[in-house]
């Protein structure tokens, strides 16, 4: 399949025709209206320092119901315990820097430039995308940030300074989206640790489906989400 080349116009081609590795266009911006418009249409940006805007939609999805969310026992004990003070959009700009400033310091390639930073600060300000903190103390030791439109949240990522502050605040999240009627939790990419909390794939065309019959989609809405202050 080919590559689309994109251009000042707000419009993207259809997600089905993305290449086999998920890859559909190149180029346009990172601009709020742009990006809002890529999460309804099942697409997000994923690139490397130096290289032009590239625009996903991989199939097969990972996905994360949140009803479905798997807590170990001793992941459960470690949430009743109360070690870590959960937050929502308390400390977004330092959630993001510390995902890409973890990839880095382990050795690892970073798709969270600069110019993708400032971009989801620019989506949290219009109140698109969100911040779960986990703290102890004054100390930020845990995050997780993405975007919710509707009743779908689109993780993008997380990091964690102390062992299971990341596994509590997913656990958290999935279970307050539960309590919220969301549909789906989107995870975008697998990766071990994600599907050993529960997540799964499933096809793009079940996955758009799924976006269509929420309300998003070609001709859907975009509805902000409020999150409460503490989870």
């Amino acid at each position: 399949m080919p590559v689309f080349r994109l251009t000042d116009e707000l419009i993207f081609p259809d997600p089905n025709w993305a290449t086999a590795e998920g890859l559909l266009a190149v180029g346009g911006d990172l601009s709020p209206e742009r990006l809002v418009l890529a999460y309804r249409l099942g697409i997000f940006p994923w690139y490397g320092e130096d290289e032009p805007v590239l625009w996903w939609s991989p199939d097969p999805r990972c996905i994360l119901l949140p009803e479905d969310v798997y807590v170990s026992r001793r992941l459960e004990r470690i949430i009743k315990q109360d070690r870590f003070r959960l937050t929502c959009n308390c400390a977004f700009e330092q959630v993001v820097e510390a995902c890409a400033d973890v990839r880095v310091h382990n050795g690892e390639e970073t798709w969270l430039t600069r110019e993708m930073q400032r971009a989801y600060q620019k989506l949290h300000k219009l109140g698109f995308a969100h911040s779960v903190e986990a703290w102890c103390g004054d100390e930020l030791v845990g995050g997780l940030y993405g975007v919710a439109l509707g009743k779908f949240f689109f993780g993008e990522s997380m990091f964690h300074y102390q062992p299971n502050a990341s596994k509590v605040i997913l656990v958290q999240l999935a279970r307050h989206l539960a309590r919220e009627g969301f549909v789906l939790f989107d995870c975008q990419v697998t990766n071990p640790h994600l599907i050993s909390m529960g997540a799964c794939h499933i096809s793009r065309e079940d996955f758009l489906e799924r976006l269509a019959v929420g309300g998003l989609g070609p001709g859907g809405t975009a509805e902000k989400v409020v999150f409460p202050d503490v989870l």
